[in-house]
């Protein structure tokens, strides 16, 4: 049997396409504050979205969020949009609020 070797990556080499994403220095747009109501959500995320748009490692946002079950706004996605998907979070935010 022959094994075949694989080189190991460092998270930092994994994660390096954060470096090119549209949303550096824009972190209160993709999460959300303590207590914020849902029309302050929906305003929030709708100005993420934009940000989003023109990205050009959104792909890869939205495919490290959904393997890693984050929260907050990713690739152009929001938690429930996620969830919705079928990757699924312990308690997603946007799911239990709107199911209350």
């Amino acid at each position: 049997m022959t094994t075949i070797d694989l080189p190991i990556r460092s998270a930092e080499e994994d994660n390096a396409w954060m470096a090119d994403g549209a949303c550096k220095g824009l972190t209160h747009l993709f999460f959300p504050t303590a207590a914020e109501r849902p029309q302050a959500r929906e305003r929030r995320e709708a100005a993420a979205r934009e940000v989003c748009g023109d990205c050009k490692v959104r792909v890869e946002c939205m495919t490290f969020a959904r393997d890693h079950h984050e929260y907050g706004f990713w690739g152009g996605e929001a938690e429930d949009e996620r969830h919705a998907a079928g990757y699924r979070l312990i308690a997603p935010i946007g799911v239990r609020a709107r199911a209350s």
